[in-house]
């Protein structure tokens, strides 16, 4: 019987045993881990050098903390979009789209960026968003495959190899320096230049390489994760949103990712901003991020492990209190480097925690039929709800402090901590 209560179809003759397809799943794998890597070395220039690039162009604080927050937008934007594509017509088309709709995004900011232009500046962060979108999907095409046992450590791993790029991405500044000599292209144009060309470039490998389809296949193994017959995408959005008015568990672990990203991008966005304030130099402040996002990604294959052998709610619960202690390094020493950096690492561990936890839980508890469009649902919702967040956080900075947005942020945190002590009945992959 499927999730919904209804009789499930009964298999097709070709259907596939999922113990048969672990030779595709671990293809399926590499190629998710060259695409993650690629990307998400453009994805990585937004947080730190986009940041400083929108305070430079718009010379306005109100301007600038509507700048910071487009690319967030951009990705809660792309999310809905890329997600109902993958359910149309699987994940290689949706992941291949969303790269190469971020890479034109990059183009355009290399001519904001060189020419000081306020509207390129906004449209091309927006785009650029698209690849933060797709970067987070990719974890959900990792698990389509996987044996629920391990759907977690599947998504984990996806999420872990990001790292690199990721890492790599707020440096660009210091390639973007030695173009800038070559080429006469300004460092921040010259950096959007190599972000550009690698979000073009991981486009091409996962349309090149994702063959067969991970989502396309695995509905020859589950019949019911066929796709709804509901017609236009408000028919799709009524299905999601009806099941997450009967399912608990699925609601929790929303709450969960929609918490991890509130947390996370409002203390994040206006940490460069911050440590700018007080001096620090943009080398510095991308080492900052690199290390904050390290704490995000670097753990991540871990992180799914504790979730698939110790369950959702404890894994959680270890991320909340890694918020908490991060948060209280944060408003304690706001002036420290030294303590905002390692504060910045512990809001990436924590975010680690509690976002592969819920994101695995998502796919575990949610049925077969809305996975796909639910799970894009999830992350436009997450990156909405960040995009609000970056965007509040850079007034508040300006008229409190640092230490103030960290309070703020421990009271976020309340809500899933209440939940998830009291939901003791969430299943485990």
């Amino acid at each position: 019987m499927a999730s919904d209560g209804r009789l499930a179809e009964a298999p097709p003759p070709n259907a596939i045993d999922l113990a048969d397809l672990a030779p595709i799943q671990r293809r399926t794998t590499i190629v998710l881990i060259l695409m993650q890597i690629t990307g998400t070395v453009g994805v990585g220039v937004a947080p730190s050098i986009g940041i400083l690039l929108a305070g430079e162009v718009t010379q306005n604080e109100a301007w600038a903390g509507l700048a910071r927050s487009a690319s967030t937008l951009g990705a809660a934007v792309f999310g809905l979009p890329l997600g109902s594509l993958a359910a149309r017509h699987g994940r290689r088309v949706a992941l291949a789209t969303g790269w190469w709709t971020a890479g034109a995004g990059g183009m355009l900011l290399v001519v904001a960026a060189q020419l000081s232009l306020v509207v390129p500046l906004f449209i091309g962060l927006l785009l650029i968003g698209a690849g933060s979108a797709t970067s987070l999907q990719s974890r959900f095409a990792a698990a389509d495959l996987a044996e629920p046992r391990n759907k977690a450590r599947a998504l984990g791993l996806v999420v872990w190899v990001g790292t690199l790029g990721s890492v790599l991405g707020p440096n660009l500044g210091i390639p973007g320096e030695w173009m800038e000599r070559a080429t006469g292209l300004t460092v921040f144009a010259s950096a959007f230049l190599i972000a550009a060309v690698c979000l073009l470039l991981a486009g091409a490998v996962v349309f090149a390489l994702l063959r067969p389809d991970p989502l396309t296949l695995v509905r020859q193994v589950v019949p019911e994760a066929q796709p709804g017959r509901t017609g236009p995408r408000r028919g799709r959005l009524r299905q999601v949103m009806a099941e997450l008015r009967v399912n608990p568990p699925a609601r929790h672990a929303v709450l969960a990712v929609l918490t991890a990203q509130v947390v996370m991008v409002s203390m994040m966005t206006m940490t460069p901003v911050h440590m700018a304030m007080h001096g620090d130099t943009v080398t510095i402040v991308g080492v900052t991020i690199s290390l904050h996002i390290v704490g995000m990604y670097g753990l991540a294959p871990l992180v799914g492990r504790i979730a698939d052998l110790r369950g959702h709610r404890f894994t959680i619960l270890v991320g909340v209190g890694i918020f908490l202690a991060s948060l209280v390094v944060g408003a304690l020493w706001p002036d420290q480097t030294g303590g905002i950096i390692v504060s910045l690492i512990l809001l990436g561990v924590g975010w680690s925690f509690v976002n592969v936890a819920g994101s695995a839980m998502f796919s575990t508890v949610v049925s077969q039929q809305n996975r796909a469009t639910s799970q894009g649902g999830v992350d436009a919702l997450s990156n909405l709800c960040g995009a609000v967040a970056a965007f509040v956080a850079g007034p508040l900075l300006v008229l409190s402090s640092f230490s103030l947005l960290a309070i703020l942020s421990i009271g976020l945190l309340v809500p899933l901590t209440v939940v998830t002590v009291l939901r003791r009945h969430v299943t485990v992959g």
